[in-house]
Formats: C-alpha cells, structure tokens, sequence
C-alpha cells in the first residue's frame, strides 16, 4: 500500500488547522470513575521512564505475587492506587525473554488480584518513538489473561504520545516536534534505531509493518482528533465499541486534553462490557486515572523528611541518542568542577559481546576514582560515546547489556563504599538496571517530575538505596539544558 507518511512542516502550521480543545478537568475524570469504579491498572513498563508523568503511585522492580499484593494494597490520598508500575525492562531484552517476562508478571498480578479480591486491567508502556517490542508484548498479555480465565481483549488501544516530550499524534500520524516542527517518527534517528527500527509514521501503517503483515493497515481503527474533539465521550466509545479480538485502536492526542475525553470513553466503553489492553506512552495513565498534572518537585520537595549526605551526587549517563549527548555536553561547562569518569566501553567487552580480560581492573579503577571524588563534589560515571557496531539486532542487544551490567557493578560498589547525595539515571535500560540492581530497588514511590510532565523522582522504599533519591531520565527527552538544572537543583 502507498505510504501514508507526511512531510516535517512547522508545528504550528500543523496543529493550526486542528477544532479547538476540549475543555475538561482532571477533576471530572476521577469522578467519572468513582462511579464507574473500573480496574486497577498493572501498568508493565518496558523501561523505567514511563512513570515521569505520574505521582504518588508504587512501581516494583520485582514481580512475584507478594509484590504485586504490596503494591496492590499502597493508597493515595486515602484511597487504593488507581494504578501501578511493574518495571519489566523488556526493552533490553530478546523477543522470547520479553514475552516470557510479560506472561510472568500478568500471572503474577492477577493471581496477586484474586487473593486482594481486586479487579486488575493492564497497560503495556512503550516509547513514544515507537521503539520496544510490539505486537509481541500487548499480544502476550492478552493470551495471559485469557488463560488464566479472564475475558478476551476486545481491543488495543495505541497511543505513543507524549506531549511534554513533544511527540504528537495527528491523524493518526505520530510525530516528533524538534525545534519547532513537526517529523514524522519515520525520519527521525529514533526509527534508525539498530533493535527497533521502523519506516512508518501513521500508526496504522506502523501497526502492519510491525505485525509482518498480520494486521492490515485497512483493519486499524482511529480515535481521531475530530472525533475527540467534536465528537466527545460517545463519539470514542462509538469507535471503541467497533473493537473485537484485540483489534489496534490508534489514538491521536496533542493535549492533556484530548486524552481525558479519551478517558470518558473508554469507562463508557467498558460500561458497556467491553475489556482492552493499552499500549502507550508515558501520560496515558495519568489522564485515564485523572491524575492533575504535578508541578515540578523542588529540591525542598525532594529531602523533605531525609537527611542528605554530605557527599556530591552520583549522574550515571548509559544513553547515546544525541540530546543525551548534547545535554551531558551542557552539564559540564555549567558544571565544570563535576569530576567526570568514563568506562571505556571497548575494555569492557569485545566486538562479539564477551567480557573483556581487563574489565575487572577497569572497573576497579572507575569504582575508586568515583568514591574518592564524591566526597568533594558530584560525579558523572559515564561509558565511553562511540557507538560499537554489531552484525545484528540481537548482538546489538547482547552488547548493551554487557555494558549496562558493567555500569550497575559500578554502582553497586560505589553504593556498599559511600551513599551519594542523590543518583541520577540518564537512559532507558540505564535506569533500569541502576534502579532493580545497582541500587537494590524493590519497592519504590514514584513521587513526580522534576521538570515540567517529564523526569520522575523515585522514593526507594527498602534496600541500600533507602533514603537516596533516586531520578529517572530518559535518554531522549528534555532540552539541553535539562540535565544541567536537575542536578542544579538536587545539589543546592
């Protein structure tokens, strides 16, 4: 079929053309769901930036049923978490690991929720580049629930956007708005990506390139912004409705907005006896559970009822995309008594993926150099910015966990030598591994943003890193200055 990719234009030429948006309240929708009381959602984060857009809910790095009971059982505000977070890092994962991760953790909650007497509905977070492993993961999870006796998925919604990070969804197109205009995803260095790559930008087309042809563009149904806009509530349950066996659902979205209407749908939608699965990116729970949008947290916020040590803070930078770059770049000239220490990922691991002969030794040194330099200022542990090439996507895999296991061996050791200030985490898996094994995370609070609906502050609540606070950055959001004023303000 044609391709239904459009060109970069300005953003503003783009959304200029577009029915004014709806008018509604956070407020609004937690009271629709008072009433509707719909399922708690086990949200399935294939990397740990999918909960910088949202506050005071429980994410767990581990996943037997006693963690799922525990999350399951945290309030906020006095009432049950409308939803939670189990980080699967699946991004860095294998197609068959990730969809055995996915069967574990959905067996895992709805056993967690047959024991609590509690109703569980459940959300696939991917990148709102379109990276991660779809259909695999949201098509996995459906055959678990089937299987552990739960009704069939009647529909799947998709909606990757992420508008504090500029990513918008306009018919159906799903773009990267870059300094002012609008790319389709297609044509950015997000679709070049060596694992999950892509060439399509409409969503539906995206969903048949995905699938191998599987599902036909012609068989996507769209949540569309007229629909949203001019239609309201009924108008997106009308085309929720036309959903049957696990059926892509595309939903644009350029504001909080439109996704509230989205939200009021979906509850009629599911009134109506009909179960999804989402597949999403980072704000979508925030709007469907009606959760305001926080304001960023101040470094107030962030010690409130801790003691901080005395020593700096540890940044460990994991990312390659080119804003990592260029942020990393800016927080050393704003910072330039930072102390930074790199591992040289080429005396960590060889071209084909196996440790090194001196990785030891390096990262004995690395570990040293860190602990003495924290005790003066903050540290970057960084790995070395040239990309290693690989034959193939699974080596491409294979190697970025090899570094990535070095870098939590780092953290490991430096944490069990001196406790830093604060930790931040720049990239996916990054953060992932830092958070579930570097730092010994279990439990944790996501408490909010630390800039405006992106960058999310972790409470830890057992392990080594109790009491540090610990910042999620994704590789690929923020200006370039981002980096720079979150360690600003975790420093003063």
């Amino acid at each position: 079929m044609a391709s239904l990719n459009s060109r970069a234009l300005p953003a503003q030429e783009l959304l200029s053309t577009l029915p004014a948006a709806p008018m509604l309240d956070a407020a609004t929708v937690r009271a629709a769901r008072a009433l509707a009381r719909p399922p708690v959602l086990i949200v399935l984060d294939d990397d740990p930036t999918g909960t910088q857009s949202v506050s005071n809910l429980p994410v767990l790095t581990r996943w037997d049923v006693e963690d799922l009971e525990w999350g399951l059982r945290q309030e906020t505000g006095g009432e049950p978490v409308p939803a939670l977070y189990v980080l699967t890092n699946t991004r860095s994962l294998g197609e068959a690991e990730a969809a055995t991760r996915n069967t574990e953790i959905a067996t895992a909650a709805l056993q967690a929720a047959e024991n609590l007497g509690v109703r569980v509905g459940f959300v696939s977070r991917g990148d709102s580049t379109l990276r991660g492993h779809y259909p695999l993961e949201p098509d996995t999870l459906a055959a678990a629930i089937t299987a552990h006796g739960g009704a069939p998925i009647d529909g799947v919604l998709i909606a990757p956007g992420f508008p504090d990070a500029g990513r918008i969804t306009v018919n159906s197109t799903h773009y990267c708005v870059i300094d002012g205009m609008a790319i389709p995803a297609a044509e950015t260095e997000f679709a070049a990506d060596a694992t999950f790559g892509y060439a399509s930008s409409h969503l539906a087309q995206y969903v048949q390139e995905k699938s191998g042809g599987r599902i036909s563009a012609s068989d996507v149904l769209a949540v569309t912004l007229d629909t949203i806009r001019n239609g309201g509530p009924e108008a997106v349950a009308a085309v929720l409705l036309q959903a049957s066996n696990a059926t892509p659902i595309v939903i644009d979205f350029v504001v909080e907005e439109d996704l509230r209407v989205v939200a009021l749908g979906l509850l009629l939608a599911q009134d109506r006896g009909r179960t999804f699965l989402h597949r999403v990116g980072p704000p979508f729970v925030r709007a469907i559970v009606g959760q305001d949008q926080a304001p960023p947290l101040t470094g107030t916020d962030v010690y409130a009822g801790l003691t901080p040590s005395a020593n700096g803070g540890l940044i460990v930078v994991g990312s390659h995309v080119g804003v990592t770059t260029r942020q990393l770049a800016r927080l050393k000239e704003a910072s330039p008594e930072t102390t930074t220490v790199e591992l040289d990922v080429p005396s960590l691991v060889t071209q084909d993926g196996t440790d090194h002969p001196d990785r030891a030794a390096h990262l004995a040194n690395a570990v040293a150099a860190i602990c003495a330099a924290l005790a003066t200022g903050n540290v970057i542990l960084q790995t070395s910015r040239a990309l290693l090439t690989t034959a193939d996507a699974q080596s491409s895999l294979a190697l970025s966990r090899s570094v990535s296991a070095a870098v939590v061996t780092a953290v490991q050791q430096v944490l069990a030598a001196t406790a830093p200030r604060f930790v931040i985490a720049k990239g996916g898996i990054t953060s992932s591994d830092v958070a579930a094994f570097g730092l010994g995370i279990r439990h944790a609070i996501v408490r909010g943003p630390m800039l405006p609906g992106i960058v999310s502050l972790w409470e830890p609540q057992d392990g080594p890193a109790t009491g540090i606070p610990y910042v999620v950055f994704a590789g690929n959001v923020g200006t370039d200055d981002s980096l720079a004023e979150v360690a600003a303000k975790l420093s003063a």
